[in-house]
């Protein structure tokens, strides 16, 4: 299987262990990432239209060094799955998304037809971000709610195949009692807060069950009980 996401960090963060627990479980799974930080969907959608070589391209959760056009990497094989986000600071408002999205889904159509479209739904705030403040959120539930409706109602325009919901397996480890899912409150912890995400991305795409998954070369270190705690809340999110 061969995942191509049109991204940012977050789905950098989303991709650092994908390839590696897919490996542990014996699934060949490749994944490479468009890599320009905060990169919001207008951006992505004149990139499409200038053919610039503006993304860094990352494979398997590492930086190949090369850069690419968004055109070259679409057509640069036979895709199985690519997924679009957009910017963390603009997930929450619908009226940032278009026309932008709907415009680079026909061209994903278009450029790699038998490839899924996938929404990543991306993750709200910690609780205590100087940028949940500047975006005038009281509340973290409140930014994931209209981050959540949001990517639902771009699931739904676009007509994709897949929505990867990323933001709500963040908002049930917190829910189970995990005081720290990102770094800098607002990417993902380099160690539980991608660990989580990954095996969520692992599960929607794959199918299979993370519950006996044994990869565990992690960049920090995660507690046993915070790794079955990752798989239950994946468990569970795969079960509805």
């Amino acid at each position: 299987m061969n995942i191509l996401s049109i991204g940012n960090s977050f789905s950098q963060d989303a991709q650092r262990y994908l390839h590696r627990i897919a490996k542990a479980d014996g699934f060949d799974l490749n994944t490479f990432n468009l890599y320009i930080g905060g990169c919001p969907l207008s951006l992505h959608y004149r990139n499409m239209l200038s053919e610039e070589k503006a993304y860094m391209l990352e494979m398997n959760g590492e930086s190949t060094g090369f850069k690419v056009s968004l055109k070259e990497a679409l057509l640069n094989r036979d895709w199985d799955v690519v997924t679009v986000q957009q910017a963390s600071n603009k997930s929450p408002y619908y009226e940032t998304y278009q026309p932008y999205l709907n415009k680079l889904v026909e061209f994903i159509k278009i450029c790699t037809p038998r490839a899924k479209i996938a929404i990543h739904q991306t993750w709200a705030y910690e609780k205590d971000s100087q940028k949940l403040n500047m975006m005038r959120y009281e509340e973290h539930t409140k930014m994931f709610e209209d981050v959540r409706e949001s990517y639902q109602k771009a699931f739904e325009e676009t007509n994709a195949d897949i929505i990867i919901p990323s933001g709500e397996v963040l908002q049930k480890l917190i829910a189970h009692g995990v005081e720290k899912v990102h770094r800098d409150t607002f990417h993902l912890s380099y160690g539980l807060g991608r660990y989580a995400v990954g095996l969520l991305w692992y599960a929607i795409l794959s199918g299979k069950d993370v519950k006996n998954n044994t990869f565990c070369d992690f960049d920090e270190e995660i507690s046993e009980a915070d790794v079955e705690t990752a798989k239950e809340c994946v468990a569970e999110i795969c079960s509805i």
